[in-house]
Formats: structure tokens, sequence, C-alpha cells
């Protein structure tokens, strides 16, 4: 074992520290990755499969996991199940099918578990009662905004005796929990009144109450306003003037941003509505059949008269009561006369029209638009035909939105409740540090790009200075140097040589200088 740990050692050792750097890094990388990767492969994917629990389903729940040796995650709240992915659908079936999730409320499932058998009457009534809660809940439940809900019926006792009072009704409270995000709309809230009203007997949507988790009363659109507080009336005017007045700005920005870009146009829309009801009634008739009606009644009276006439006659002379010289009366002739009167009474169709106008009327209405000039620095780039033709515009929306009003408006009326102006606008300041995180995000990027750049570049610079310092050391070895020599064997007298070593000492004097040398050296 020694003798292994010391070639290892000695192999180690031929390394460069920048080698030994270079392979420690990569086995570490290479150990990381493969760790993760057998982590990712082995581990258990949990996905949440049931959520917005009620205490009873989370414990039904939670104990049909147990009890199928399930591994699950349960949330800080209690009210989300996690289970492994790949079983989700098949325990989502399994849950359904046993009934488990009842959203708190069991219903008519009640009698399925407990038989009615030996049950007193009023233990009856007690559990039936609470099956009609049970079932209105989850009514209430399956709204898609509503998470959860709890709903309490009273009903009147049953008496054999016969009350002289007003007769009892039945009565209901229901609270809703709303899911995070969600608002209830009014044909909801009146769906919910019916589902109850109907749900039990003698129930009228007048003895329902309905609020959700935070105690605001959630109000029957078709019960009169009379039993209302002034604070919910007032709160439910503000609300509709608040929405009306967020439309007509939705409806500008909608119309001018394309045009003029999006972030330079802010409108601003201030409604006046008039909430007063008002109720005419009308009266009229109209004849039946060809336009006299039918005859339901006739009355003729007939009257005819028939006299043969007065003669002339009275006392000669005067009396005591004549007036002198008094004319007196001459006779008349035969008389004859008639007379009919028929009464006709005819029956007609009686109308009576009641007209009740809208909840309310918008009275007044004001339009106030900012633009910003296309070049920000420069106010004289939003031209006046630009803000002339907006200004007709919101001009035509305004006469569109006041056309029912009991008021008549001219021309300059509507002109006046029209404002267009030139502003600049502020930066928004969500962009700005959204910027400023990104220049961030890439300055970091770049800046670890350089740092892995740098290391790179000085290992391979080390690299190449490791072997340039090995070849200058090969090369500062002393080479043998090789002189020229002369064959003195080949030469056969001193003239030769003599000029052989004039010749060398005209041409390589430095090479000659060494030739003498290395003779010395051999003397």
């Amino acid at each position: 074992m020694r003798q292994y740990w010391t070639r290892s050692k000695q192999y180690w050792d031929k390394f460069t520290k920048t080698q030994k750097i270079t392979l420690t890094t990569t086995l570490v990388l290479i150990a990381l990755t493969i760790g993760i990767v057998a982590y990712s492969f082995s581990r258990t994917e949990y996905v949440v499969a049931f959520r917005d629990l009620q205490p009873a389903d989370a414990a039904a729940i939670k104990q049909y996991l147990e009890s199928s040796n399930v591994s699950y995650h349960l949330s800080p709240d209690g009210k989300n199940i996690e289970v492994p992915a790949n079983k989700a659908a098949e325990l989502t079936v399994d849950v359904a099918s046993q009934g488990l999730m009842r959203n708190g409320s069991l219903g008519y499932g009640a009698f399925r578990e407990d038989k009615p058998f030996g049950m007193s009457d009023r233990e009856f009534e007690v559990k039936h009662l609470d099956a009609i809660q049970g079932e209105l809940q989850q009514l209430i439940n399956s709204n898609t905004a509503v998470s959860s809900s709890k709903v309490l019926i009273t009903l009147p006792e049953k008496t054999v005796f016969v009350r002289s009072g007003d007769k009892e009704e039945s009565s209901a409270s229901v609270v809703v929990n709303l899911k995070p995000g969600f608002q209830l709309d009014q044909k909801q809230i009146d769906t919910m009144y019916n589902l109850v009203s109907k749900g039990v007997k003698n129930l009228a949507p007048e003895n329902i109450v309905i609020t959700n988790q935070y105690g605001d009363l959630l109000p029957y659109s078709k019960t009169s306003t009379t039993g209302m507080e002034s604070g919910d009336i007032a709160l439910q005017q503000f609300q509709i003037k608040k929405q009306l007045e967020q439309d007509v700005t939705k409806s500008v920005m909608s119309l001018l941003g394309p045009v003029l870009g999006q972030g330079k146009v802010v409108p601003m829309a201030v409604a006046s509505i008039n909430f007063d009801k008002k109720t005419t009634q009308r009266s009229g008739v109209e004849p039946v059949v060809d336009t006299k009606g039918i005859e339901i009644s006739v009355q003729e009276i007939q009257k005819s008269y028939s006299s043969d006439g007065n003669t002339e006659g009275g006392i000669p002379g005067t009396g005591t009561t004549d007036v002198p010289n008094y004319p007196a009366s001459a006779g008349s002739g035969k008389a004859n006369s008639e007379e009919m009167q028929k009464t006709v009474n005819y029956e007609v169709n009686r109308i009576k029209t009641e007209v009740q106008s809208s909840p309310f009327i918008l009275s007044d209405l004001s339009i106030s638009v900012g633009i910003e000039p296309p070049d920000r620095n420069d106010p004289n780039s939003l031209t006046q035909q630009t803000k002339d033709a907006v200004q007709r515009i919101l001009v035509n929306i305004v006469k569109a939105s006041l056309a029912n009003s009991d008021k008549q408006y001219t021309d300059e009326d509507f002109a006046a409740r029209v404002t267009v102006f030139e502003h600049n606008f502020a930066s928004p300041v969500g962009g700005t540090n959204a910027n400023t995180i990104n220049w961030w995000l890439y300055g970091g990027i770049g800046a670890a790009a350089l740092a892995l750049a740098a290391v790179g570049g000085y290992a391979v610079s080390r690299r190449r200075k490791n072997a340039a310092e090995a070849m200058l050391a090969d090369s500062a070895i002393p080479a043998k140097v090789e002189f020229p020599t002369i064959d003195m064997e080949n030469v056969s007298n001193e003239s030769q040589v003599r000029k052989q070593l004039e010749s060398l000492a005209k041409k390589k004097p430095e090479e000659f200088v060494n030739l003498l040398r290395t003779w010395l050296v051999d003397e």
C-alpha cells in the first residue's frame, strides 16, 4: 500500500502547480455534476394535489394517504397536501371516489353513513337540517371564487296550536370565504340568494343574509333599498360613480393610446350622477273593436205629445184684477211633438302604465387629458391641429354620455367640459430600477466572463512561459565547438601548410585563432 502511495505521490509531483489546480478543479466539478444528476433522478417530485382544504377534509385525506403508505407533504397552514407527481392523478381519483373531500360538510351523505333507524324525531330533524346546510355549502363552494362557506338555517318550530300572531318564517345566514384576488359580481350574489331560497321551504330572499369573511354585506339586487342602511347606500352609489369614471377613462385611453403612443396620454374623468328615482303613472282608454267597442248597456227614452189647441174665451168686461186694454188669449190649433233619447255604454280597454326611471342618470361629465409632446424638449412638437382633433373626440364622448340627461347643453357647454393640455411626464421609477438591475446583472455576467478569461489566459501564458524557460535552459548548455582541422597527412611540404594557414586566417580569422589555441593546449 505504501508503495502505491509513493508512486502516486511521485506521479503527482511531476505536475506543475497550474496543472495541479486545473486537475483538482476538474475533478471537483465532475463530482458535483454527478451528485446533482444523481440527486435529481433519485429524489421524489411532489405536486399539490389537494388545495384549500377544510380541516376535516385534510384529516380524512391524511389518514387515507398514511393507510396507503403514500408519502405526502402537508403545508404549514394545513390547507394544501402535496403527493408524488407520478401518483397525483390516481390519488385524486381515489379520494374523490371515496367521498373524502366534502368541503367540511356531509350533506345528505350523513344518512348513507348513519342509518336513521332508531333515531328520535328530534334527532332526525337536527340531522336533516344539518344535511340541508351541508348541501347548500357544497352548492356555494362550487363557485370558483369561493374557497369555503358556512350556512346557518333557522326553521320555525312546529306546533299543533294555531297562533293568532304573525306566522313565523324561515331565515338563513351565510358566510362565504373568498379566494385571494377574487370578487363576486351582482349576478353571482343573486344566484347564491336563489340557491338558498329554493333549497329551504318557505324561505324568501328577504330573509337571507350573505356576507364575506370580512363582514361586508353582499346585498340582493331585487331587495328594496329602504331596508338598507344609509351608509351602505352611499357606498354603493360611490362605487357606481367610481366604476363609471374608470370606464370612461379606459375608453379614452384605449382610443388615444395607440394614436399618440402608450405612456404619453393620461386621461381623467369626473362624473356627476343623479340617483333620484322617478315613477310616472299614465292612464288611458282605447276601444276594443271597430273604434267603438262592445255595447254593454243601451237605454232608450221616447216621449210623444198631442193637443187639440185652446179656444177663445173669458168673461166680458174688465174685472177688478184685469188690466185694461190687455189683449185676451187667442185660440190655438192642434199640436203634436215627439222626443227620443238613446244612451249606449261601450266596453273599452283601460290602460294604466307605470314607468320607473333607471337607478341613476348621468347628469354631468368632464374629461381632462394630458398629452406629452413627441419631443419632450420641444413643447411646440405637439401641434395645435392634434390638440383640436383630440378636443373634438372628447367632446363627442361627452355628448354621447349626456344624451339622456335632463339638462340641455349647448356646444359651448360641451367644449367647456373638455380640457386638453401638454405636459412632460416623469420617467417611471419602476423602469429605471429595472434598467439598473439589468445593467448590474449584465455587468456581473461580464465581470465573471472577464475573470474566467483572465484565469484561462494566465494559465496559458504560464504554460508557454514554462516551455520557453525549458527551451532556454536547454540552449544554455555549451555545445562542443568543432574547430576546423588541417589534414597534415595529405600535406607534402611546409609551403602547403603555410598556404592553408594563411587562407584560413584570411577567410575565417576566428576559426584560425581557435585552431591556434587548440594547438597550444595540446602542446
